[in-house]
C-alpha cells in the first residue's frame, strides 16, 4: 500500500466498487463535514489500467467520500487533492479500509488538538512529517497541513476549532503573515465590513500586482519614485515595484548588517514568497549559535525571526553540546561546518591554481630545485614518479582549465624541454618509467651536455608535472612566488555555473559592483546577482567594467567570503608560517622560450 494525495479529476468509481451506479449516492450525511474539514479517512483506489483508463486511479471504497469532495468543490470554486490508499498486487481491499479507520479512529477528530500532538511528536520526539503519516495511515500533505496551523494565531486556531472558519479559509490563513492574521481579525470582528473568505480570502492575501507602502522598512521620506495614496492619505501604493524592491533589498541588507553586528550566528534571508513554517523550525537563543531568518512575501512584507535553527541544525547543535572538555569557540566554530564552496567548485579552484603556480614555476627554476629536493627528503625510497593528470568530470571545468593563459604558458614551457631533449612534442616529459623506450642512463647522458641554464628549465617543467593540485604544495608555491591571477585566469561560465549559492553570489557583486549595488539585490536569486556580475566584468547593460577582477577563492595567498570551511585557506594556513618572511626569489637567466610572448599571441 502506498499513500498519495492524487486530484479529483484523476479519480473515477471502478466498476468494482459496490456503489457503481449511474446516480450519485446520498452525501447529505458527510457533506457538512466534509466541507468544513476536508476528507480525512484515504479512499482505496488502483491504478485504471484494467478498466481502459491507464491515468487515472479507480475508487474500490471510499465512493461516497469522493461525491461529497466533488460537491464540496463546487461550491466553493476550489478542489483539494484526495488522500488516497493505492492497492498493490495481492492487497485486499476490505482489510485495507479497515486498517486505515482503525488508525484514523486513533486521532482526535479536533484538527488542533491533532496540531498539539503532531507538534509534540516532532519537537519532543524528533518524527518526521512521513513517520507521523505512517503511525497514522495519514497521508504526507495531511500530516504537514495540520503541522500548518502552527503559523496561526491562536484565536484563529480556537476559531476553526469552534467550526466559525471553514478549512478552505484556514489554509489560506496559514500562508498569511502574523499582520495580515491580525488585519483580517479585525474585519471579521467588525459588524460593519466584509470579511473575505475562502477563494475570496486568497484574493485578498494574494491577488494584484500593488504593494502597499505599510509593507516597507524603509524611510519614505526619502523615497524618490512615486507613490499613490488612496483617498484618506493614510494609506499608499508603490506606482513602480522595481523601484520598491531596490530600496526595500537595501534596507533588507541594512538589517542583516545589523544582526549580525549584534552577534547572532548567521542572518539567513529566505526566496521571496517561500513561507518560514516555524514547526520546521526549534527556538534556540543567541548563546547557542540562534540564527535569525528573514521572510520575504511576494507582496513586499518582511518578517524577521530572530533565534531559530533548522531541526537538522539543532540535533546537530545538541549532539555537540553534549560532548564535554569544548571550549566556547569551539562551539562557535563548530556552528557551521557547511563547507563554503562545493566539491566541484573546489576542484575548479584547485586546478586552476595549479595550472598558474606551475606556470609561474617554471620562471624560477631555484625554486624548482629546493622543491624537488624536499620530494626526494619526504618521498619513498623508490620515488614512484607520477603527473599531475588533472582530471575533473565537469567538462565545462576541464575545458575552462585546458584553454587558460596559465595552461599555455606552461605548455610552450614543456615544448621547450622537450625540444632540448630531443623529444617529441607530442611525448609526455615524465612518464614514471612507462612509455619511452629510452633508459635512465641516455637521458642522463643528454643531461650532461646540456648547460645548467637548460637543465634548471627542464627541471622546472618536470617539477610543475609532478606537482599534485589541491594540496598544501600549491599553496606554497603559489603564494611564495607571488603568482598574480589576475594574468593568468579569466572569469568564464564554468566558475559562474558552479556557484550556486546565494551568499557567495552576493559576496562577489559586492567585490565587482559595490555595497550599494549587492545590497539593492541581496533577496534576488543567485542566477540574476551573477547576471549583474558578468555584466560588469563585460560592461554590458550600462554596467561600468571592471578589470582584472579575481575571486577571493583563486588569488594567492588563498582567501575566503566567509567563515565557513575553505581547503585552500586551511592548507596555506599550514604552510604559512614556513612560508612567511622568506626572502624573494632571485631572477635566473634561463629558457629558449618568452612564455609571456606566448601567451601574448
Amino acid at each position: 500500500m502506498q499513500l498519495a494525495n492524487i486530484e479529483l479529476g484523476k479519480l473515477f468509481v471502478s466498476k468494482t466498487n459496490m456503489r457503481h451506479a449511474d446516480k450519485a449516492p446520498d452525501v447529505s450525511d458527510i457533506l457538512p463535514t466534509v466541507k468544513a474539514r476536508g476528507v480525512i479517512v484515504p479512499l482505496i483506489v488502483r491504478p485504471g489500467e484494467d478498466e481502459g483508463k491507464p491515468d487515472m486511479f479507480g475508487i474500490i471504497a471510499g465512493a461516497r467520500r469522493f461525491h461529497a469532495a466533488s460537491l464540496a468543490a463546487q461550491e466553493n470554486g476550489e478542489a483539494d487533492a484526495l488522500p488516497c490508499a493505492i492497492m498493490e498486487p495481492g492487497d485486499d481491499a476490505a482489510a485495507l479500509e479497515a486498517s486505515l479507520i482503525e488508525n484514523i479512529g486513533r486521532l482526535d477528530p479536533d484538527e488542533v488538538t491533532q496540531w498539539d500532538t503532531f507538534t509534540r511528536l516532532v519537537q519532543k520526539e524528533g518524527r518526521t512529517p512521513e513517520q507521523i503519516g505512517q503511525t497514522f495511515g495519514l497521508t504526507d500533505l495531511y500530516v504537514r497541513r495540520i503541522l500548518a496551523l502552527g503559523n496561526l494565531l491562536p484565536r484563529i486556531r480556537n476559531l476553526y476549532r469552534d467550526g466559525e472558519i471553514n478549512v478552505a479559509s484556514v489554509r489560506h490563513l496559514t500562508l498569511a503573515t502574523k499582520a495580515q492574521q491580525k488585519e483580517w481579525l479585525a474585519l471579521f470582528d467588525s459588524p460593519d465590513e466584509y470579511v473575505p473568505t475562502g477563494q475570496q480570502l486568497k484574493s485578498w492575501l494574494f491577488g494584484g500586482a500593488s504593494i502597499s507602502t505599510r509593507h516597507a522598512i524603509f524611510p519614505l521620506d526619502g523615497y524618490k519614485s512615486k507613490i499613490v495614496a488612496d483617498l484618506f492619505g493614510e494609506d499608499g501604493i508603490f506606482a513602480d515595484a522595481d523601484q520598491f524592491w531596490r530600496a526595500q533589498n537595501e534596507a533588507i541588507a541594512v538589517r542583516r548588517d545589523e544582526l549580525l553586528s549584534d552577534d547572532w550566528a548567521d542572518v539567513e534571508i529566505m526566496e521571496p514568497g517561500r513561507y518560514f513554517h516555524a514547526w520546521e523550525y526549534e527556538r534556540t537563543p543567541k548563546t547557542k549559535g540562534g540564527k535569525v531568518f528573514i521572510s520575504i512575501t511576494h507582496g513586499g512584507e518582511v518578517e524577521i525571526h530572530e533565534g531559530y535553527l533548522s531541526g537538522k541544525e539543532a540535533k546537530k547543535a545538541r549532539a555537540q553540546e553534549a560532548r564535554s572538555g569544548q571550549t566556547e569557540a569551539d562551539k562557535q566554530a563548530a556552528r557551521d561546518q557547511r563547507s563554503e564552496t562545493t566539491s566541484s567548485l573546489q576542484t575548479y579552484i584547485d586546478l586552476h591554481r595549479h595550472a598558474a603556480a606551475r606556470a609561474v614555476l617554471t620562471d624560477h627554476p631555484g625554486a624548482a630545485l629546493r622543491l624537488m629536493v624536499a620530494h626526494a627528503i619526504t618521498g619513498s625510497p623508490l620515488w614512484t614518479i607520477k603527473t599531475e593528470k588533472s582530471y575533473c568530470r565537469n567538462e565545462a571545468t576541464a575545458e575552462s582549465v585546458e584553454t587558460s593563459t596559465a595552461e599555455a604558458l606552461f605548455d610552450a614551457r614543456r615544448r621547450a624541454a622537450l625540444a632540448l631533449l630531443d623529444f617529441s612534442h607530442d611525448e609526455p616529459t615524465v612518464t614514471g618509467g612507462n612509455g619511452r623506450s629510452e633508459g635512465t642512463a641516455a637521458i642522463f647522458a643528454r643531461l650532461l651536455a646540456l648547460g645548467d641554464g637548460d637543465v634548471l628549465a627542464i627541471l622546472a617543467v618536470v617539477m610543475g608535472e609532478t606537482m599534485e593540485a589541491g594540496s598544501a604544495v600549491v599553496e606554497a608555491v603559489g603564494s611564495y612566488l607571488k603568482v598574480d591571477m589576475g594574468a593568468l585566469w579569466t572569469p568564464d561560465d564554468a566558475l559562474f555555473d558552479l556557484v550556486r549559492d546565494r551568499q557567495m553570489a552576493n559576496a562577489m557583486l559586492r567585490e565587482v559592483a559595490g555595497k550599494k549595488v549587492a545590497d539593492g539585490n541581496i533577496a534576488e536569486k543567485v542566477k540574476t546577482q551573477k547576471a549583474i556580475v558578468r555584466d560588469c566584468l563585460t560592461g554590458s547593460n550600462d554596467r561600468r567594467k571592471v578589470e582584472g577582477w579575481v575571486p577571493r577563492w583563486l588569488r594567492f595567498p588563498a582567501a575566503s567570503y566567509t567563515a565557513r570551511p575553505f581547503a585552500s585557506l586551511a592548507k596555506w594556513k599550514q604552510v604559512e608560517p614556513h612560508i612567511k618572511g622568506l626572502p624573494a626569489p632571485l631572477p635566473v637567466e634561463i629558457g629558449p622560450v618568452d612564455p609571456y610572448a606566448v601567451a601574448a599571441e
